[in-house]
C-alpha cells in the first residue's frame, strides 16, 4: 500500500504539473520589441519614416479646431480619431491596447470616443474598459442580403465642432441579439513593408510545398486575389487588401471617416454633417518639401513600409538555462505537430527599390494564405475570395507582447487560442489534436516558444 502522505504528495505534484502545463506565460514585460525603423534605411527613407509616424499618430477632429487634435476630417461616422490609438500595443503599429494583470493599467481608448468633445454617443456593450479595441461588421442587411461592411461605433453628433449634425448610431443591441454583429481587432503592421515585398511566386510555391504532409492533416489553403489585376492580396484579417497604401486609404476613410485621394467620398452624406470639401486628406501642392507635400495616407503607408519587424526575446542566459531550453524545445514542437505547415517560419523578399528590403529574410510565421478555420471561428463575412469561414494565417512575429488574440479579440490566453482553432471543418483540427496529445512539458515548451516571438 502506498502511504497516504505519498498519495497526497503525488496528487499535489500532478495538479501542479497540469496547471503548469496549461499556463500561457502572458505578454512579455520590458521595453517594446517593435516600433523601430528597418535597419539599413537611407537618410531619405528615415525622413519619410519619421514624417509617417507623425501622420500615423495624428489626432483628428472634424475641422481641425479641437484643442490637441491637429488633423481634420473626422466623421460623420468613426471608430477612433487616430491610427495609433488602435494600433498601440506594444508600440505604434501594433495591436489593441488594454490593461492586463502584468502591465500598468490602460483603458480601452474607444471609451473616451463616445463623449469626446461633447459627442452624445452611447457606448456599445461590447466595448469594455479592459477589452480590446473593436470594429463591428454586420453579416446581413435588414432584407437578409449579404452585408459584411463596417458599421462605425460613433458619430460626430453633439460634438462642439459639428454643430447642426444629427445622425444616429447603428442599432448594435439588436444586431448582437440577432447574431448579426461580428468583431475585428486591429492587426499589427510591424514588418509590413517586408511582407509587401515577398514575391507572389514565393507565396504560391510555399503554399504548394509539403503537399503530402498537408494533405494528411487536411490542410489546403488558397491565396486571396485582387479582382482587377488578379495579383495576390495579403493585408487584413482575410488578406483583403492589396497594398499598404490601399490598407491606409481604406482604414482612414472607414475607421476615422477621413476622405482621401484613394477613397474620396464620404460614407455618410447626411445634410448638415459634411463640413469639409473632399478629399479631406490630399496631396499638398503648396508644400515646400516632399515630406510636407505627401498626403496622410502616403505618410501612413511609408511608416508601415519602413517599420521593422518585432525582435524575438533573447535567450534567457547561457546554454542549459531551463527557460532557454524550454523555448528551444518549443520551437521543435512547433514544427513537429504541424503548426509550421501554415505558420511558415520564414519567407524572403525579392528585389525592392529599397536596399533595406531587398532579398531579406521575413520571419513572419505565416503563409499569407486563406484557410478554413471551421465553424467555431467563422464570421460569415466574404471578402474577395475569402469565404465566411476563411482567414489569413495570422503572422506570429511579435506575439510575445500581444494581448488579444483571434480576429475578434475574444481571448487573451494562448491555450484557448490553440483550442479554438479546432471546430467542424477546420484545417487545424489535426494540429490541435497533436497539441492535445503532447505531454505536459512539451505543451508548456510550445507556449514558452510562442511568447518568445
Amino acid at each position: 500500500m502506498v502511504p497516504r502522505k505519498q498519495i497526497i504528495a503525488l496528487a499535489i505534484w500532478a495538479a501542479g504539473q497540469t496547471i503548469w502545463a496549461q499556463t500561457d506565460p502572458g505578454p512579455r514585460s520590458g521595453p517594446p520589441s517593435a516600433g523601430q525603423p528597418l535597419p539599413g534605411l537611407t537618410a531619405g527613407e528615415l525622413a519619410y519614416f519619421a514624417a509617417g509616424i507623425s501622420r500615423f499618430s495624428e489626432v483628428d477632429s472634424v475641422s481641425g479646431t479641437e484643442p490637441g487634435a491637429t488633423g481634420s476630417g473626422l466623421g460623420p461616422r468613426f471608430n477612433m480619431n487616430s491610427c495609433a490609438g488602435c494600433h498601440a500595443q506594444p508600440s505604434a503599429g501594433g495591436s489593441s491596447p488594454s490593461p492586463t494583470s502584468r502591465q500598468a493599467a490602460q483603458v480601452n481608448p474607444q471609451i473616451a470616443m463616445a463623449t469626446r468633445y461633447g459627442a452624445t454617443n452611447t457606448l456599445p456593450p461590447f466595448i469594455q474598459p479592459n477589452g480590446p479595441v473593436r470594429v463591428v461588421r454586420f453579416v446581413r442587411n435588414a432584407d437578409g442580403t449579404a452585408d459584411g461592411g463596417v458599421h462605425d461605433l460613433f458619430t460626430i453628433t453633439g460634438r462642439s465642432d459639428a454643430a447642426g449634425c444629427s445622425v444616429a448610431q447603428p442599432d448594435f443591441a439588436t444586431a448582437e441579439q440577432q447574431q448579426n454583429a461580428i468583431f475585428r481587432i486591429p492587426s499589427p503592421v510591424f514588418g509590413a513593408g517586408l511582407i509587401e515585398m515577398i514575391p507572389e511566386s514565393t507565396i504560391v510555391a510555399n503554399l504548394a510545398a509539403n503537399a503530402q504532409e498537408k494533405t494528411g492533416f487536411g490542410i489546403g489553403g488558397i491565396v486571396n486575389r485582387n479582382g482587377n489585376d488578379g495579383t495576390i492580396t495579403r493585408f487584413g484579417w482575410k488578406a483583403q487588401n492589396k497594398s499598404l497604401l490601399m490598407f491606409a486609404g481604406e482604414a482612414y476613410n472607414v475607421e476615422q471617416g477621413v476622405t482621401n485621394d484613394l477613397f474620396p467620398n464620404e460614407r455618410d452624406e447626411t445634410p448638415g454633417c459634411v463640413f469639409n470639401g473632399i478629399a479631406e486628406d490630399h496631396f499638398n501642392r503648396a508644400a515646400t518639401s516632399a515630406t510636407a507635400a505627401m498626403s496622410d495616407i502616403i505618410g501612413m503607408a511609408e511608416f508601415m513600409r519602413y517599420l521593422a519587424p518585432p525582435v524575438p526575446a533573447p535567450p534567457n542566459g547561457p546554454p542549459g538555462n531551463p527557460q532557454a531550453q524550454s523555448v528551444a524545445n518549443g520551437n521543435q514542437v512547433f514544427g513537429q505537430i504541424g503548426c509550421a505547415l501554415c505558420h511558415t517560419p520564414m519567407m524572403q523578399t525579392g528585389k525592392s527599390q529599397s536596399a533595406a528590403m531587398t532579398n531579406k529574410p521575413v520571419r513572419l510565421f505565416s503563409d499569407l494564405a486563406l484557410h478554413n478555420m471551421g465553424s467555431g471561428l467563422a464570421d460569415g463575412i466574404t471578402q474577395g475570395l475569402a469565404q465566411g469561414n476563411e482567414f489569413r494565417t495570422a503572422p506570429l512575429w511579435g506575439l510575445g507582447q500581444r494581448i488579444f488574440f483571434l480576429h475578434d479579440g475574444r481571448t487573451t490566453d494562448l491555450v484557448q487560442v490553440i483550442g479554438q482553432h479546432a471546430s467542424a471543418g477546420s484545417e487545424a483540427n489535426g494540429v490541435v489534436q497533436n497539441f492535445n496529445s503532447l505531454p505536459p512539458q512539451a505543451k508548456q515548451d510550445l507556449l514558452n516558444f510562442l511568447r518568445s516571438l
